[in-house]
């Protein structure tokens, strides 16, 4: 590939120019470094069908171009026509025998039509040949990953960096597989050996890091990452890394550091903004907040849990009309997402709109049924409104999906009292009191009077004289 970039400028006064000519059906010439990157420009934007014409148009001037034809092949992928990806890179093969670039692309292409033999043979076949041996044994590991052949991907990422452990994508496929196969506490042992061997390998804490965030112990993941860091206070993936695991943590000022340091590593990003974002939310900071999912929303207008912060942000400040046209933009980027349909269903209820409430909460539900909050905060709406049987039925649905979620029973109680069914309501107190003795006390919240509650805890005072 070229190794002198046009500027944004040049490079928007080529792809006006090619496409005049396509308009026009006219001729100009373009070097066969000028069509690189109006190829590439293509992809970036997956554009893939013009990026196919321009790489067509290209390979008949310059058929003797392994870049044109790598970049022919990526358009062929972009448009799922993976024989004729095939067949450029073979073509170019016959060009450029026994280069290492194409058989890697090829490697890749038989994996992606489920030819994983040939691919493993195709891509060991570059060992000899390739400079970088690390990233032909991450490839194979990719390959046998991609068949869902843990162990033997574990094998290659392994060999990947034992010749470079620095390799961040081998150290990271390395821990997703010894997670998927249960071997992920074992893999502590093997990257504090690397650390041994180089205790200044910032990739090598980095990854022992996500290792302990995997496991869930982030006091220890937060000192991996300072010691990454330590070594290289630039690194930006450490310090987003360092501020997830202090949200985990619920120290939410640090998280917000931690995110600010990314950004100075690495420049704006949404994700990035809207973990900033995060955290102040968490600390209540609701205006600092929007100011950051903004900022996310402003890099990329599609980003939706951008526009899900600043509706929830809204609507923790009572402001539930406004929540509800943010919450709802984030709902059309992603319809299936249950949160969003709570969030929504939730703030409708503050302002009233019962139906639309409830139509929310039937939309949650039905993408997460065995959420037990749903049902919940679905049925306390009809309750709220006196209608009772209708509680009542939603909380028989729930319990259809998780019949023994002690939650579910308690409120079908309340529900069944409410509703005078006192009998009924007696048989599924004992079965709550069975599942869950300590969490009765949730009923009292609901109950308020004191001749209620004396005529509970008499119930209950004789379940647990029966215990």
């Amino acid at each position: 590939m070229q190794e002198d970039y046009p500027s944004r400028e040049e490079e928007r006064g080529l792809i006006n120019k090619f496409e005049e000519q396509l308009k026009n059906q006219t001729f100009n010439f373009f070097d066969a470094a000028e069509y690189e990157t109006i190829i590439q420009y293509y992809l970036d934007r997956l554009k893939f069908g013009r990026g196919l014409k321009a790489s067509i148009i290209a390979l008949e001037q310059y058929p003797f171009s392994m870049e044109i034809s790598m970049l022919s092949a990526q358009c062929y992928l972009g448009k799922e026509q993976f024989e004729e990806a095939l067949k450029v890179i073979e073509n170019a093969e016959n060009l450029h025998p026994n280069d290492p670039e194409l058989l890697t692309v090829k490697g890749n292409i038989l994996s992606i039509i489920g030819e994983f033999d040939k691919a493993i043979e195709v891509l060991l076949s570059t060992l000899d040949l390739a400079e970088d041996k690390s990233e032909v044994y991450y490839n194979v590991g990719l390959t046998y990953q991609t068949n869902g052949r843990y162990q033997e991907a574990i094998d290659y990422y392994k060999q990947s960096i034992e010749i470079n452990i620095n390799h961040e994508s081998a150290l990271y496929e390395l821990a997703y597989c010894l997670d998927v196969t249960g071997k992920l506490e074992d893999s502590v042992s093997y990257y504090k050996a690397f650390i041994d061997k180089d205790p200044y390998s910032a990739y090598a804490w980095y990854n022992l890091g996500i290792v302990y965030n995997k496991l869930e112990k982030f006091e220890e993941a937060v000192k991996a990452y300072d010691y990454a860091l330590v070594i290289d206070d630039t690194f930006a993936s450490a310090w987003f890394n360092l501020g997830n695991s202090y949200m985990n943590l619920e120290r939410f000022s640090d998280a917000m550091e931690a995110y600010k340091n990314t950004l100075t590593n690495e420049g704006p990003s949404s994700e990035v903004y809207c973990c900033i974002g995060a955290s102040y939310e968490k600390q209540g900071s609701y205006e600092y907040a929007i100011k950051y999912y903004r900022k996310a929303s402003k890099l990329d207008q599609f980003y939706e849990d951008a526009w899900y912060g600043i509706g929830c942000c809204l609507a923790a400040q009572d402001k539930y009309y406004e929540a509800i046209h943010f919450l709802n933009k984030a709902l059309k980027l992603d319809p299936e997402n249950a949160n969003y349909w709570i969030s929504v269903a939730d703030a409708e209820y503050h302002i009233g709109n019962i139906v639309s409430a409830a139509e929310a909460y039937q939309e949650a539900a039905l993408l997460e049924p065995n959420n037990n909050e749903i049902w919940l905060d679905w049925s306390f709406i009809y309750h709220d409104q006196g209608e009772h049987q209708k509680a009542i039925e939603l909380i028989e649905r729930a319990l259809d999906e998780s019949p023994d979620e002690s939650d579910l029973l308690y409120r079908m109680v309340v529900y069944q009292i409410n509703a005078g069914l006192y009998k009924e309501a007696f048989t599924y107190l004992e079965n709550a009191l069975i599942l869950n003795f300590e969490n009765h006390e949730v009923l009292f919240e609901f109950f308020p009077k004191i001749e209620t509650q004396k005529a509970l805890y008499k119930i209950i005072d004789q379940y647990r004289d029966k215990e």
